[in-house]
């Protein structure tokens, strides 16, 4: 299996090169960096699957530096080097969540055991996997570790982005990989019969039930159930959702006999999980029952370099079921236009387009025109929603437009930039982008909030 790189951090140049040869003879590709803000930009710009890192530098110590992993990059390990004298530091970050502490000075042997410990690898899989960006790569690094395990994992993400597939890649890398993997949606079943597509029910058990029906709980005995946006069902179905998960068992609806079950269980959510429990219309208890292994899937839009390897892979995919032989490339245009759009629906829109232009394309080249992509109303920073009239058709009004409503946003959630793209629709990167253009554009008349000009950076 391929490794993603070590990112070795240490402002002792020498110490820091002795470290990378231990670990680049021993076949661990690695990635340098002199202190917690360099490091920082390496997280950023490359895939890396450990940190191993100096507790003492400047002007970033390694404890910001796990600090700031924390928000940016959770799901890579991190492993600390300490003194013998400040332990009790190094403590103090495996409570938070770090993977290991090192004791210097350590044995070359002590380094490599940890790392192969908790490095974390590439997936091998090809086909529907695409990981070209450093942020996808490190998703389905972290997805291949917990794999093994029976852990509930909740997977987050907007509409399309593809947590299915993220959630059918891990039950294909798990022990339950010759179960059955059962996905039910509770955002497109009505209330009504949620119940007893979930837990089954006995013949006659309401009217319509002319016969005995198991659930999906049991329709995924010995596999994996895909709880499939599960912040769309109702609080009273929650209730019973949790003491299933605690209990393991299910019980019929109008049966009284308990059958144990022997299941996974993934969820997925589009939404923002952590208001949907502040504002009550989701269990906190359930919450930490699903929450055991937070993954998150960014929108296509943050993720640029998967765009075209995406598009590829479905346009052979739909050329084929089409007939098309040989398949179709894309032109240099058409592919120009693919990465600058700002894809709302993500891999669902993605695949429309091409689905579309491959109907559509008349020779053996899909060009621009084939896509049909909107040129005015949608580009790769998406356009806000309007609060204005009739003269907000003008360009110039759009954007000063645009801009109000986005600063009005922000101050009305007190300069939170999170709740502040929640509220607006688009992504915290959209914002920071917009935020720091404004900043570059500002007018004296016209002057940003203060919290708005230090959020637009990083």
């Amino acid at each position: 299996m391929k490794y993603l790189p070590v990112l070795v951090v240490e402002d002792d140049s020498d110490l820091r090169e002795a470290i990378v040869d231990t670990l680049s003879l021993a076949g661990y590709p690695t990635l340098e960096a002199a202190d917690g803000t360099q490091a920082l930009q390496r997280l950023r710009d490359h895939p890396v699957g450990l940190v191993v890192s100096d507790a003492q530098m400047a002007p970033m110590d390694g404890y910001t530096l796990f600090a700031e992993m924390k928000q940016r990059a959770p799901g890579i390990p991190f492993i600390l080097m300490t003194a013998y004298g400040v332990i009790e530091r190094a403590i103090e970050l495996l409570r938070a969540g770090a993977a290991h502490y090192l004791i210097k000075p350590f044995e070359p042997s002590s380094l490599l055991a940890e790392v192969e410990k908790h490095l974390l690898r590439m997936p091998e899989e090809k086909g529907e996997v695409i990981a070209e960006s450093a942020v996808m790569r490190q998703v389905y690094s972290l997805a291949s570790r917990v794999a093994g395990s029976d852990a509930t994992v909740l997977i987050s993400g907007p509409s399309g982005a593809g947590k299915e597939v993220l959630a059918r890649y891990i039950h294909r890398h798990s022990r339950r990989r010759d179960g059955p993997f059962v996905a039910v949606n509770c955002a497109a079943i009505p209330e009504n019969l949620l119940e007893s597509t979930l837990f089954g029910h006995e013949k006659g058990a309401f009217t319509g039930a002319t016969q005995t029906l198991p659930g999906k709980f049991e329709q995924a005995q010995q596999g994996t159930l895909l709880l499939d946006e599960v912040t769309e069902m109702p609080l009273a179905l929650q209730a019973k959702l949790l003491r299933v998960l605690q209990e393991r068992e299910v019980e019929r609806v109008g049966g009284t006999r308990t059958l144990k079950l022997n299941i996974r269980v993934l969820a997925t959510t589009n939404r923002d999980i952590d208001v949907e429990v502040a504002t009550g219309r989701f269990r906190e208890d359930l919450y930490f029952r699903l929450n055991v292994i937070p993954l998150r899937i960014p929108a296509l839009a943050e993720r640029p370099e998967d765009i075209l390897p995406l598009a590829r892979m479905l346009l052979k995919k739909h050329a084929e079921a089409a007939g098309r032989s040989p398949v179709p490339a894309f032109s240099d245009e058409a592919e120009r236009q693919l990465t600058a759009y700002g894809w709302e629906g993500n891999i669902r829109e993605l695949e429309n387009v091409v689905q579309r232009a491959v109907i559509l394309a008349a020779g053996a080249e899909i060009l621009a025109a084939d896509l049909m992509l909107p040129t005015q109303v949608r580009t790769a920073e998406p356009v806000l929603p309007s609060v204005a009239g009739p003269e907000a058709s003008q360009d110039a009004d759009m954007k000063a437009l645009e801009k109000r409503h986005i600063l009005e946003t922000l101050a009305a959630v007190g300069g939170v930039r999170k709740l502040a793209a929640e509220r607006l629709g688009i992504s915290e990167r959209t914002l920071r982008y917009k935020l720091q253009r404004y900043r570059e554009e500002e007018h004296p008349d016209e002057p940003l909030p203060p919290d708005a000009a230090s959020s637009s950076l990083e």
